[in-house]
């Protein structure tokens, strides 16, 4: 199924840029990501690249919030969709390799994943030792989302640990007031950029159209463009700026800070763990 999907991807139509700095995802690479869509706004097209893609969806997309879903009847039945959206986003470039986490106490919300960093934590450690991925790739340190931050703070720990490489990708985020979307925060210098033509552009499009109830999210998003770097060694102690992030100028009720604590607290637990166990 996946040769099929991606038979006319390998044309050189698709992209005419030098694929050697991102060869080392290429490979077995496991993409961590807090929500369905979020893969194909980042790497949708580096996906049909891969040889061996691993996508993790580390909430259910589903925030607590009636405003988000209420055009569904429930949370649960919002969740649902979303979930299937994935599905038939992923089948139609042939990925097949897709786990939702799950704790002990069942999926975890959109927009909580920093309350619950030890359970995912855990969940993601146990996939990892099994499936034994060649790579990390995750969101970056941004403030536009808190579980986009999160994934990335993860994904560090995680990739430290177990000495897996890591990658990172942009969303969007709130700087000096304006929403950027798909650039970094700030650059490393390390940064790739590809660009999709012709059927792999044709197939991220159809992956886009695959999240029906997302329309108007992804419609902000350009389809042509990713962007993707190792992951610079970010201060998770502090807001990824010092400006109002964009979740703050949402209103939400987390802010940078709360994300700081959660992650420094976190941080503590794994380093007296640590201690006790020597």
């Amino acid at each position: 199924m996946r040769d099929h999907f991606l038979m006319a991807c390998n044309e050189k139509s698709a992209s005419q840029q030098d694929m050697g700095s991102l060869e080392r995802l290429l490979g077995r690479t496991m993409l961590l990501v807090a929500h369905p869509d979020d893969e194909t706004i980042g790497c949708g097209a580096l996906l049909q690249r891969m040889r061996e893609p691993v996508v993790v969806f580390l909430t259910d997309g589903a925030p607590r919030d009636p405003y988000f879903w209420s055009a569904y009847g429930s949370r649960e039945n919002y969740a649902e969709v979303r979930a299937a959206e994935a599905r038939n986003a992923l089948y139609r470039i042939g990925v097949s390799d897709l786990f939702f986490l799950h704790t002990d106490g069942g999926a975890i919300p959109d927009q909580e994943l920093h309350l619950n960093l030890s359970l995912a934590y855990a969940g993601l450690f146990e996939l990892i030792t099994q499936l034994r991925p060649e790579a990390l790739l995750s969101s970056s340190y941004e403030g536009g989302h808190p579980d986009h931050d999160s994934c990335c703070f993860l994904a560090s720990v995680l990739a430290r640990q177990m000495n897996i490489p890591a990658w990172e990708l942009p969303l969007y985020h709130r700087h000096g007031g304006v929403i950027e979307m798909q650039k970094f925060l700030r650059t490393s210098g390390e940064e790739v950029r590809i660009v999709s033509t012709g059927d792999e552009l044709l197939l991220k499009r159809a992956m886009m159209g695959a999240y029906t109830s997302q329309y108007d999210t992804l419609k902000q998003f350009a389809p042509e463009t990713e962007m993707f770097r190792p992951m610079m060694k970010h201060d998770f102690s502090r807001p990824p700026h010092a400006g109002k992030l964009n979740y703050e100028t949402w209103g939400w009720k987390m802010t940078g800070q709360d994300l700081c604590r959660a992650f420094m607290d976190f941080q503590d637990a794994m380093a007296k763990q640590t201690r006790n166990a020597g």
